[in-house]
């Protein structure tokens, strides 16, 4: 994958660089926010990293004039202003997701891998299938082996999310943020009370698990 990183930091961006070509993306690095826009707009990346905070153009200004352009890239903006006024602004500037600096790389690589995938959909899909658990968005409805899961609407969502997702590790910030959209953490066990009922409708008395916990990192739906 194509990435183009905009950050004015040049530890950071190095930092930056060295996991994501770790993982076989190709990077391109502009540490200037007018620089950055010139290069967004020539085409040729899969997804943006926005500071928020550059010289000569800010980062969701940068943003704002792609969007306004029509150009949809996906776009991630990592960035020090960690306020939700701040991650709603980001957001509704025309950003696809929000982190907040410092951060564990892994999330970092998660969440551009999240929005890369979501912004090379061509078309919403009817039905997601893993393995033999099939959910169809427009009856709203669920089953595994042919047999029927009944699943409260959070519920739902929590599977729909995971399955979109397939194969990649979502964290526990990325569930509340997309799932129950909080951009802030609610100190409770919110997450880990919903994903053991899921877990016990979709792998329970099924045959195999499909729904597995990445130690330290979040979950992952996965079709062994």
């Amino acid at each position: 994958m194509k990435i183009l990183l905009i950050e004015d930091d040049h530890e950071t961006s190095a930092h930056i660089v060295y996991a994501l070509k770790g993982e076989g993306h190709d990077v391109t690095v502009c540490h200037d926010g007018q620089e950055g826009l010139s290069a967004a707009r020539a085409g040729g990346h899969d997804a943006l990293i926005v500071d928020r905070m550059l010289p000569s153009l800010d980062g969701l200004s940068l943003v704002k004039q792609l969007r306004a352009d029509g150009n949809r890239i996906p776009v991630l903006f990592l960035t020090t202003m960690s306020g939700l006024n701040d991650r709603v602004e980001g957001l509704k500037g025309g950003g696809d997701d929000y982190l907040v600096k410092p951060f564990a790389f892994p999330e970092l690589l998660a969440r551009v891998d999240v929005i890369a995938r979501r912004g090379a959909q061509d078309s919403e899909p009817v039905r997601l299938r893993a393995a033999d658990l099939e959910m169809d968005l427009i009856r709203r409805t669920v089953h595994r082996a042919g047999k029927p899961i009944e699943l409260q609407a959070q519920e739902f969502r929590l599977l729909e999310y995971l399955m979109r997702n397939m194969g990649r590790v979502v964290t526990r910030t990325m569930l509340l943020e997309n799932v129950w959209d909080l951009h802030f953490d609610p100190r409770t066990n919110i997450v880990e009370t919903h994903m053991s009922r899921l877990r016990g409708k979709v792998d329970r008395g099924h045959g195999g698990e499909l729904i597995h916990t990445v130690r330290g990192a979040g979950y992952t739906l996965r079709a062994d």
